[in-house]
């Protein structure tokens, strides 16, 4: 399937693969500096291919097929982008967030409510400008304006800028309520470097919604794609799925 683009005014035109189904459609939001290709985008795909669901999925600006700078990115920038991207779907949402896409999902649904059936984070990590970062990093950030760090899977180093820094903490939620009542359903991996496992905890007990799971998926890391995590992502989704009214 080869990727359409929406424009949404300067050089922001956002690559997204929508796949055409019944029911609720899912809507993958990938983390930071990933894409809508990886794994867990791929399994969502073969999922809705498989059960004839809608599944949406896209690139944030500055990212995979997406136009522009990844270092002109900002939480709150991709927040708005992923919020236009759901309007091409009509109907109800079921959100699917990976990492940082967890962090952005859980704001979307706040900006949705109603109209999100359900939320499933993967090793969601909101706030992670906040806990993420040492004092001498941040202190690099204000006096350079970024910060590169070793990547954990090889490759180029990660980069992290000023401004998405600061964007992400103006939209910090674990400070606070987190106003979504649907369900909500949180993968997590006991083995997560990146992520601790307290965060999941900790978005569990902020949420509003008195229907929340966190799964803790032994031996998991960060990225929860083993062939046994991938096969619980789909067993989640569809779970959550059954649940609503507007499923077929």
């Amino acid at each position: 399937m080869v990727p359409c683009f929406l424009a949404l005014g300067g050089d922001r035109r956002i690559a997204y693969r929508y796949r055409q189904g019944s029911g609720p459609t899912l809507l993958f939001l990938p983390g930071y500096a990933s894409d809508m290709l990886g794994s867990k985008a791929e399994a969502l795909d073969a999922l809705a291919e498989q059960h004839g669901l809608p599944l949406l999925r896209f690139d944030y600006s500055g990212t995979g097929e997406s136009a522009g700078r990844f270092a002109d990115g900002t939480l709150d920038a991709w927040l708005d982008e992923a919020q236009e991207v759901a309007k091409l779907a009509a109907g109800p949402l079921l959100l699917v967030g990976s990492s940082m896409g967890g962090w952005l999902a859980l704001h979307l649904a706040e900006r949705l409510q109603a109209r999100v059936i359900g939320l499933v984070g993967i090793a969601a990590a909101p706030d992670f400008t906040s806990w993420g970062y040492s004092e001498a990093e941040k202190s690099q950030l204000a006096a350079q304006g970024e910060l590169r760090r070793p990547n954990p899977y090889g490759g180029e180093a990660g980069l992290t800028t000023l401004r998405f820094w600061q964007s992400g903490e103006r939209m910090t939620l674990l400070d606070r309520t987190i106003n979504y009542a649907g369900p909500v359903r949180l993968l997590h991996g006991d083995e997560d470097a990146e992520v601790p496992l307290d965060i999941g905890v900790r978005t569990k007990d902020r949420l509003a919604s008195a229907d929340v799971q966190l799964t803790v998926v032994k031996g998991g890391n960060h990225r929860l794609s083993a062939p046994h995590e991938l096969t619980l992502l789909k067993e989640t989704v569809l779970a959550l799925l059954a649940r609503s009214p507007s499923a077929t």
